[in-house]
């Protein structure tokens, strides 16, 4: 049995015994890379000198009694927008990709002094503008349950990495769904924590209002051990959240009896393929046997909610990606003939299709005569979808729909259609807007590929959204389904 089948107690018990070393935990990780990786394509960078080295440090300290962390000695990925010192961080971008940064993000940093071991960076569509992985620089990432198939975006090397036993767990950063959606495409389980809860130091920006980095694992335990490690406040960022980081541990108690769910009409209904809706209602009767009660609501700003994301996020890109202009660092153009070819070559180059649509879109929709009638018009509705969501929250706990509308599809399939490419995101978009948390957890299978289950909750309350799934997960056996590659 692999190592990685193994639960975070049972890691914990063995290596506290002896019968167990971070290295070979490590040795398992690189091992499975070796086996799957040219199939999967999940890493960008790998980091296996210093890997190794931790683990040998590591090792060392299970000789003493020293209290260890609840991630001590975990082989994991980094989502590859994460700054990583020494390490080469792209953002699967060509424009980056000589760049090494001089520091750490700062949830990189939390996981090292838990003594996590980073395995290596992870691939990701560019700049975290995608939902397919396609728009990576370098190469696309398959699907570990059917590699002619996505792994979902723009974390899709985060999940694909975990779904196919690569490393423990990921970190991934969710701009509009981009850790929940390829959670979904890939059978694991993908938590969008409250915006501000988890530092964004470190965090190559696209949409800062938005940007929230969270984990991908296996199971909904895994997640909460990986929320302790990386949540809390964090005076490098401005935007994060001076709060009381509770034990999520503690949280999952398996108890949802009474518990008041809301599921919204626009969730179930035009766009969503029939046979996801079966499964969510087939999940939705799970948590009734528990002894939760739902009822249908309706969130009516939702119609809206792509439209409104797709203005905002390529403004906040717009602005965020105009440093990255081949003089302060990443790659310059050798043909420039002056300052302004310098500037236009070095972007043009360096930017992918994705990148340079969205940018375009942001610029025009901040620019003089249309900031009105695109951009605050925009900052509007999303007021009212956040109203929507604390309306519903009034009467509810929890509000659960599926993740996605449908499976995942096929690579390539939707590449040359990027408004469609965009509706995959319809589930997710709303709740990003929110600033709300939300977790994707396996709830079945359609045609031998995984659908996923979003469970949506009120603000700073994590808790209520991890107890729920990890309810659910101890009711139904998807969670234990690996791909067989």
């Amino acid at each position: 049995m692999s190592l990685f089948e193994l639960n975070l107690q049972q890691i914990h018990a063995k290596l506290q015994s002896k019968e167990l070393k971070v290295s070979d935990l490590v040795d398992q990780s690189y091992t499975r890379i070796g086996q799957v990786e040219s199939k999967v394509r999940a890493f960008l960078t790998l980091d296996e000198e210093n890997a190794r080295q931790t683990a040998a440090k590591l090792d060392e300290q299970l000789l003493s009694n020293a209290t260890r962390s609840d991630v001590f000695g975990l082989p994991i990925g980094i989502k590859d927008n994460m700054v990583t010192e020494g390490l080469k961080t792209t953002c699967a971008s060509k424009f980056l990709s000589n760049h090494i940064p001089i520091y750490d993000a700062t949830v990189v940093s939390k996981l090292k002094e838990a003594q996590a071991v980073t395995i290596g960076k992870l691939n990701m569509d560019e700049f975290a503008m995608g939902g397919s992985n396609e728009n990576s620089a370098f190469h696309p990432t398959h699907n570990p349950w059917n590699t002619d198939y996505v792994p979902g975006g723009s974390s899709g090397g985060s999940a694909a990495a975990v779904a196919a036993g690569e490393v423990y767990f990921a970190l991934g950063s969710d701009t509009g769904g981009s850790i929940r959606q390829p959670a979904a495409y890939c059978g694991i389980v993908g938590l969008k924590p409250t915006y501000g809860l988890v530092s964004r130091y470190g965090l190559v920006a696209f949409a800062s209002s938005l940007d929230q980095i969270g984990p991908l694992t296996k199971n909904v335990e895994d997640a909460a051990y990986a929320m302790q490690a990386i949540a809390g406040y964090d005076p490098k960022d401005s935007t994060s959240a001076n709060v009381d980081i509770p034990n999520y541990l503690s949280a999952l108690t398996g108890d949802v009896k009474g518990l008041r769910i809301g599921v919204p009409k626009e969730y179930m209904g035009k766009g969503i393929d029939p046979a996801v809706k079966e499964k969510i209602l087939e999940a939705l009767k799970v948590l009734e046997g528990l002894g939760a009660v739902w009822e249908e609501v309706t969130l009516p700003h939702s119609e809206y909610a792509v439209a409104t994301y797709y203005l905002l996020a390529s403004s906040e890109a717009s602005s965020n990606l105009a440093r990255f202009d081949g003089i302060r660092y990443g790659v310059r153009s050798d043909n420039a003939r002056n300052l302004l070819d310098l500037y236009n070559l070095s972007r043009s180059e360096g930017f992918g299709p994705e990148v340079k649509r969205r940018i375009m879109l942001g610029t025009y929709a901040l620019s003089s005569g249309y900031y009105d009638a695109y951009y605050l018009k925009a900052q509007q509705v999303r007021t009212l979808i956040k109203q929507d969501f604390d309306q519903v929250f009034n009467n509810y706990d929890i509000i659960i729909g599926p993740t996605a509308p449908t499976t995942a599809f096929k690579i390539g399939e939707q590449s040359s259609d990027p408004l469609t490419m965009y509706l995959n995101d319809i589930m997710t978009i709303p709740v990003s807007l929110a600033g709300i948390p939300a977790i994707s957890v396996p709830c079945g299978f359609v045609n031998e590929l995984p659908v996923g289950l979003q469970i949506i909750g009120k603000a700073l309350d994590e808790a209520t959204v991890l107890r729920v799934a990890h309810a659910f997960e101890q009711h139904t056996d998807h969670h234990k389904q690996r791909p067989q590659l």
